[in-house]
């Protein structure tokens, strides 16, 4: 039975992780970590630990006294909010991550941290675009996020240490509402239909980028981290995807239930401009060959999923 620790637990991914790992391998074999305490969270009032992931010898401390065999590292600040602080991005997801793959690589544990399409830049090819291609990100979250790929490649050549990653897209999900992402325009979306039947989009109409329902992206992990080794001719940085769309598109599909609803534009340049040096869609091939990847909601069933759960939270 594999005995877990996730780092970053309260953020966009780690709490429906969490609660997943938690329902897989049992409460007590997977040990969910953050800076802050679990306040208004369904991780609330179980086993918890504080870490910050820039403090080395806690970090090991933490994964010693837990006896764990798996360190899944997700705490990172996401792409617009480290433009706001690179230095800062810097630290933390750099930093955090250097300090996780020692702690793998002294404890033996097995290693699973996310990249993103972030790590692609506006020379990679823009359509189904290679799991290997050219990268040359022009963003603090893109260098950290190629930086991070080519580190944990370094650490399983150089010390065998089992370590393994995905290149998500944008995630999609009603549980925790969203945190600093150029694609949670995706997730405000469908808040602000259930709510007010309206939303002004910071990202502008005809701007493609790839998306995952989170249960797929979860799912993703999960099956990674259980292939057999031995199959994988990669070892990081998988492309994983279902869908790409634009603004207009969800809309679109939000419109089935909610005829009514009105779509404008607030752009934010920012992220905009971080948009448009993304990739439209990306391969997710080489995921598929090597371990089996297959994500099952699309752009309508997704829409009918968060709608329905959005309805039920508020």
């Amino acid at each position: 039975m594999k005995r877990i620790i996730v780092t970053g637990a309260l953020g966009q991914i780690g709490t429906e992780l969490t609660l997943k790992l938690r329902e897989l391998y049992g409460e007590d074999n997977v040990l969910p970590t953050d800076i802050k305490e679990p306040v208004d969270s369904p991780l609330e009032g179980k086993p918890f630990e504080i870490l910050d992931v820039t403090d080395y010898e806690e970090m090991v401390r933490i994964c010693k006294e837990f006896n764990g065999d798996t360190m899944m590292h997700l705490a990172a600040l996401l792409s617009a909010t480290c433009e706001k602080d690179p230095q800062l991005a810097w630290n933390i997801n750099m930093g955090g991550l250097v300090n996780a793959l020692e702690t793998a690589r002294t404890l033996n544990l097995q290693f699973f941290t996310p990249s993103s399409i972030g790590s692609f830049g506006p020379s990679t090819p823009k359509d189904n675009t290679p799991q290997t291609t050219i990268q040359r990100p022009v963003t603090m979250y893109g260098v950290n996020k190629v930086s991070g790929e080519l580190l944990c490649n370094y650490y399983f050549e150089k010390f065998g240490v089992d370590t393994r990653g995905v290149r998500f897209p944008g995630l999609i999900s009603h549980v925790r509402e969203p945190g600093g992402g150029t694609t949670d325009y995706a997730v405000e979306i469908f808040f602000e239909a259930v709510k007010n039947g309206k939303y002004a989009s910071f990202i502008d109409k005809g701007t493609f980028m790839d998306m995952m329902y989170m249960d797929d992206a979860i799912q993703a992990i999960i099956d990674l981290m259980e292939a057999d080794a031995s199959k994988l001719e990669d070892r990081n940085a998988f492309n994983v995807t279902k869908m790409s769309f634009d603004p207009e598109m969800v809309a679109e599909s939000i419109r089935r239930h909610y005829p009514e609803f009105e779509l404008t534009y607030d752009v934010d340049p920012v992220r905009q401009g971080i948009a448009e040096n993304w990739p439209n869609s990306i391969d997710a091939s080489e995921a598929k060959r090597q371990w089996g990847f297959d994500a099952k909601f699309d752009l309508d069933k997704m829409t009918d999923t968060m709608i329905e759960a959005i309805k039920k939270k508020l």
